[in-house]
């Protein structure tokens, strides 16, 4: 048999310069996905970066770089910090601010001789020349290099535009300025524009400027998080003490902490002992003790002890790491509301370079005297008023201040796709252990079968079968036990049966510890005693664990999970946010009912295996329902894949946050209404941005074209429209940010 190998394909991400809106990100796409090799290409318009999966084996990144150089943009390949990387950026906005400080002052004559003082001095048409060439071929040179290079690709973006309006009108003025006979001769007034041209270059540089402010403070969180990371870290290497780099640091390095000191790395205690503040992971304001073999997390603060702690996990492996990657990776993912916005920027440009010239004829067409003027003027506005920038802004802006809302109030979201999809949420389902309890449990209660032989002996029997069990509750009887100094003993035979407890022998003895449906399944009679006991246990919302051998049972223990001190206040903000509210637990009717009532849940399902689970939230999306789902362990993580939306809880399981798309940092179920009510907050930002977008585009193209002038005499002054287009991507980036005020 033909064995068909299968392309690995590596995602990275690179930083790209050169992106002025949304059809530079559409251009730089399209480019990337025709080189051989590349599987995807995503571009994160607002972060300024792409995110490429290519096959190692059939391209380098130095040709992905030297495809986009052809259209004119710089893809960075290299490892560059993040603190390089702010200060390009930094570089950047400073040139940017300093061409729109020069063209605004070189464009401000410009403006007054050429609105107020026309053919007032027979050296004005000169002097607006002289101030009007710097701004246009310094300030506003890169729209024209950029436009060029599209241009040589069939392709179009906004620079095009930027660059044909500035550039008709300029020469047209230019023409007029040496040569004004070729009209007065035609009897037709000379008209210059070299106003529009400055005003426009200047507006639009301004707006350029605003909005790359903007869009950076959107992405604070990520800077706020990076801020966690210590420069430099005190280590201890063949005895000897020497600070060196955050990155120098090695597994198994012996790290210092001096009181105040944040952890540079993940690691485990090794002497000292402390109390740390782990409110960036947990979100809980008390410092937590630590002490010898407990672990450290990078990015919590020491607060009075010195510690000496040995390295785990170091740079991109550490908590704080994956937190920053999966903040990042959510900020530049595209919501699905993005694809039909990416398709209508891809065909914008070409579409309002038809539109303009179509304005050009119908206006040399159908125009009076001045038609010549007017339909110059009426295409120069078209051209400088129909930007895609506000609508290619509209999703990525919202997403990345929605997401790093949510990371700076512990809410870490996977991708755009599960923070979109949150708001559309109208069941959850919450697990009970661990998600509306806390996960601890305790033995409270024992009661063996009356006229029982051997209950020492029976006693270590049970703590022995619970000792192999990894279950909570199993554990809950095992310390239960090791804290009165029993001994272990090692079974002949040992099963664990999923959903409902162990079985093991001892001696050629079968013995079982589990739930009633674990003995009902072998045949094991409970006599009245021990099942009486076991109702009333149940009804105080305790669970009861059998222990039996083949024939009957033996003695039922009663174990306790608290319910965590917010879990009632979190679910009638669920309610009160109109989500339906289910509980869904292994445990008995009972002890599901008890714990409902104590928390508000009208519905609850018990009794449930982890396929079961599963199986509920296919029934409830059969039923039309949009389904979200909260749990924090292993038992969950299936009907967490099945759920429309998977909420898990930062102390849970790895497997259950790898299935998740959401992950709550602390285990309070307030936070899953927060979420939910960010999730719509944030998708009703999109709409807002995406409606004023359209609307703006729609209303503003007629305008300009002069649809208003034949009833109103009204024709748009193309330095309005440059102001216009400024405002709308001004406009949309401010509305996002507001986002960093929403309560949740």
């Amino acid at each position: 048999m033909e064995t068909i190998a299968k392309t690995a394909y590596k995602k990275d991400t690179f930083p790209v310069e050169g992106m002025t809106c949304a059809s530079c990100a559409s251009s730089i796409e399209s480019m990337l996905r025709t080189v051989d090799g590349v599987q995807e290409a995503n571009v994160n318009f607002a972060g300024k970066t792409v995110q490429v999966a290519y096959a190692p084996d059939q391209v380098k990144p130095d040709q992905l770089r030297d495809t986009l150089e052809e259209i004119g943009f710089e893809l960075l390949i290299d490892q560059h910090t993040e603190e390089e990387l702010e200060e390009r950026q930094e570089k950047a906005l400073n040139i940017l601010r300093t061409k729109t400080i020069v063209a605004g002052v070189l464009a401000f004559p410009v403006f007054v001789l050429g609105m107020f003082f026309h053919n007032a001095f027979s050296w004005g048409n000169w002097a607006m020349l002289a101030f009007t060439t710097p701004i246009l071929l310094w300030a506003g040179r890169h729209f024209f290099v950029n436009a060029w290079g599209q241009a040589k690709h069939l392709r179009a973006n906004m620079d095009t535009l930027v660059a044909l309006s500035t550039g008709i009108a300029f020469i047209f003025s230019l023409f007029n300025t040496v040569y004004p006979e070729f009209f007065l001769n035609r009897g037709l007034e000379p008209h210059l524009y070299y106003e529009a041209v400055a005003v426009i270059i200047a507006f639009i540089l301004m707006g350029k400027y605003l909005e790359e402010g903007a869009k950076s403070r959107s992405s604070e969180a990520i800077k706020k998080l990076m801020g966690l990371q210590p420069k430099t870290v005190r280590v201890v290497r063949n005895g000897v003490e020497a600070e060196i780099r955050i990155e120098e640091v090695r597994i198994g390095d012996h790290v210092l902490l001096l009181p105040g000191d944040r952890v540079p790395v993940d690691g485990e205690v090794l002497s000292g002992g402390s109390y740390v503040d782990e409110s960036m992971l947990s979100g809980e304001p008390l410092p937590v003790q630590k002490q010898v073999g407990d672990m450290l997390f990078a990015g919590t603060i020491n607060q009075k002890g010195s510690l000496q702690l040995i390295a785990r996990k170091t740079g991109g492996e550490t908590m704080l790491a994956h937190i920053i990657k999966m903040v990042q990776e959510a900020q530049g993912s595209k919501a699905p509301v993005q694809k039909l916005v990416d398709k209508i920027a891809g065909i914008f440009v070409p579409v309002v370079l038809l539109i303009a010239i179509l304005t050009f004829v119908a206006w040399v067409v159908l125009g009076g005297e001045a038609y010549l003027s007017q339909a110059l003027v009426s295409m120069i506005s078209v051209l400088v008023i129909a930007c895609p920038c506000a609508l290619g802004l509209a999703t990525p802006t919202a997403i990345m201040v929605g997401v790093g809302k949510g990371a700076e109030n512990g809410i870490l979201i996977k991708d755009a796709q599960s923070l979109e999809h949150a708001y559309k949420a109208n069941v959850i389902l919450l697990d009970k252990t661990g998600t509306i309890t806390l996960g601890k449990p305790a033995v409270t209660d024992v009661v063996w079968a009356k006229g029982v032989d051997g209950q020492e002996r029976l006693e270590q029997l049970f703590f022995s079968i619970e000792a192999k069990s990894e279950h909570p509750i199993a554990q809950a009887i095992y310390t239960y036990y090791k804290e009165q100094g029993m001994q272990v003993l090692e079974p002949e035979y040992f099963n664990s049966v999923t959903g409902m407890g162990v079985e093991a022998a001892f001696g050629g003895r079968k013995f079982f510890a589990g739930n009633e449906k674990l003995l009902r399944q072998e045949g094991i009679s409970i006599e009245g005693q021990l099942a009486d006991a076991a109702r009333q246990l149940q009804e105080h919302a305790k669970t009861a664990v059998y222990f039996a051998d083949g024939q009957k049972a033996l003695g039922v223990f009663a174990v306790s999970d608290p319910i965590k001190p917010a879990a009632a206040e979190g679910i009638a903000r669920m309610k009160t946010a109109g989500l339906e509210v289910y509980m869904l637990t292994g445990d008995n009717a009972q002890t599901a009912a008890a714990v409902s009532r104590q928390v508000g849940i009208t519905h609850f399902e018990a009794e449930l295996l982890p396929g079961d689970k599963a199986d509920f939230v296919k029934k409830l999306q059969e039923q039309g329902k949009v389904v979200a789902m909260v749990g924090d362990g292993i038992n969950d993580a299936q009907a967490l894949a099945t759920a429309d939306v998977s909420i898990a809880m930062g102390h849970g399981t790895d497997v259950a946050m790898d299935v998740a798309g959401i992950t709550l940092m602390r285990s309070d179920l307030v936070q899953v209404a927060a979420a939910v009510n960010l999730s719509r907050a944030t998708v009703r930002t999109i709409r807002q941005n995406l409606f004023w977008a359209f609307i703006y585009n729609v209303i503003c193209i007629p305008v300009a074209a002069g649809l208003l002038f034949p009833f109103t005499g009204f024709l748009l002054n193309p330095m309005l429209a440059g102001a216009a287009m400024a405002l709308s991507s001004v406009s949309v980036v401010s509305n996002s940010l507001r986002l960093r005020g929403k309560k949740l």
